[in-house]
């Protein structure tokens, strides 16, 4: 019954309107208003802190791209989701802290241009993540509130075109804008160029993650990002700057809780060992001693203290947060080249430039990320595999302690390989499940959107996910 009462109250959360949520936070003792620039904070800061944090209620995917491993607690790396209600947790926090600040913050901004297409851009990235680890999603009765308690699940991709239409729209009004917000914004403190470079960016991701299903809308969407003026060095990267005050998650969850809980994955560690990665004293730790680097066997008990660990500057309280990057712009128009799109240079260089944009991003000195790309094991002519197995393998190994990116890339190109998880035998999942709370309340709908998909199931595809 106590479990029933939870998912009602959750269920209640996620479907209230406006006014039933600013509802839920107000002290009828000591009125408040919350201002939309305090709800454009909470949604960066929650969108930052969900993808960071590396707490196992919430965020696994530093697992599922087996950039980490578990030591005693096994069963995260071994994809269970369902214990600790991590699918849900994930779909709470993007719809409620993430969707919902946005939605009533732009109730609050009253038309104005500027703020309400920074809003917009950050609700279109929101959704791509929930597409992107769900497949079919309410979404276009989502949000409703009493108004509609049970909400139907949309197709992922008209999800996804209508994704398009709308980054367009926010792009067209941040062209028409001078400013937005600004102390407010914890990602470019209202640099409107910025953002219009990660609107365009956000664009291109977009259109590469679909290339593979529609390569005609693809490529006009990527190449009309590429006109519109994409990142082009680290200093356009979104970040949020951490503070000791509000520190990064990652310490909270392994330094504030003196909690030793993971160690690197063998997968990326070996395949870094074998390339002599210059990045591996950026990513890992030498707790072991003499540059030597071992990683624990994934998805298996793993002895803490004979691993090697994550870096100590990672689990910094000031440690920036990143959620796009320009190595990952650079990687998206690597195979945009390939695939004959017009972004203004061959796959090649934009392959070098991503590499290089990710060395410099870690402090790895030019002249050792010249070496790595010397390295014909490394080098875009000589290194083995499909341009698909280049490009996304050089790119998963770019994304370390971005972990949804990391997954995300692994599900598209098909690389790199991926180990079985040692205990239980599983491949890497294609997908989260649905949370319980929608199987127990929303049931007519969750079956409907099961039955789309063909199967709730970890091993079902999200949409773009065709290899």
């Amino acid at each position: 019954m106590k479990k029933y009462l939870l998912f009602l109250a959750t269920l209640f959360i996620l479907s209230c309107s406006d006014e039933d949520y600013e509802d839920l936070n107000r002290d009828p003792n000591n009125p408040t208003e919350v201002s939309a620039e305090n709800l454009f904070t909470a949604s960066q800061k929650s969108l930052f802190d969900q993808l960071e944090s590396t707490n196992v209620n919430v965020n696994v995917f530093r697992l599922f791209s087996q950039y980490w491993t578990e030591v005693t607690y096994i069963e995260e790396s071994n994809y269970d989701l369902t214990t600790r209600n991590i699918n849900g947790n994930h779909w709470g926090e993007i719809y409620r802290d993430v969707l919902y600040d946005l939605q009533n913050a732009k109730v609050l901004v009253d038309g104005d241009a500027g703020k309400t297409a920074m809003i917009s851009v950050l609700e279109v990235y929101a959704w791509q993540i929930l597409v992107d680890t769900f497949g079919d999603i309410p979404y276009t009765q989502a949000l409703q509130g009493k108004d509609n308690m049970l909400p139907s699940y949309d197709n992922d991709t008209d999800i996804y075109a209508n994704l398009l239409v709308r980054i367009d729209a926010a792009i067209n009004q941040l062209n028409g804008a001078s400013s937005g917000f600004n102390a407010a914004d914890v990602m470019y403190q209202g640099d409107m160029t910025k953002w219009k470079k990660f609107a365009q960016s956000l664009k291109l991701k977009l259109a590469m993650r679909i290339a593979d299903v529609n390569n005609t809308a693809a490529k006009a969407a990527a190449e009309q990002a590429y006109a519109g003026g994409l990142f082009t060095s680290n200093a356009d990267n979104a970040t949020i700057d951490y503070e000791s005050a509000n520190p990064n998650p990652v310490w909270t969850d392994l330094i504030q809780s003196g909690r030793n809980d993971f160690v690197v994955a063998n997968t990326i560690v070996d395949y870094m060992n074998t390339l002599s990665d210059p990045r591996r004293s950026k990513y890992f730790a030498d707790n072991l001693g003499a540059g030597t680097y071992v990683g624990g066997t994934y998805g298996d008990f793993n002895n803490f203290s004979t691993k090697t660990h994550v870096a100590d500057l990672i689990q910094t309280q000031t440690f920036r947060g990143v959620i796009m990057d320009y190595a990952e712009i650079e990687f998206l128009l690597a195979e945009a080249a390939e695939r004959g799109y017009v972004v203004g240079a061959n796959a090649e260089t934009h392959y070098n430039n991503a590499i290089n944009a990710s060395m410099a991003d870690w402090g790895v000195s030019p002249t050792d990320a010249a070496s790595y790309l010397a390295d014909p094991a490394v080098a875009y002519t000589t290194a083995s595999g499909t341009w698909k197995q280049k490009i996304g393998f050089q790119f998963w190994l770019a994304m370390y302690n971005r972990g949804f990116e990391g997954w995300c890339i692994y599900r598209k190109y098909d690389a790199p390989v991926l180990n079985v998880a040692a205990d239980s035998g599983d491949p890497v999942p294609n997908r989260y499940t649905y949370p319980i709370s929608e199987q127990t309340l929303n049931v007519t709908n969750w079956t409907a959107a099961s039955t789309a998909i063909g199967g709730d199931t970890q091993a079902t595809n999200v949409f773009w996910d065709v290899n």
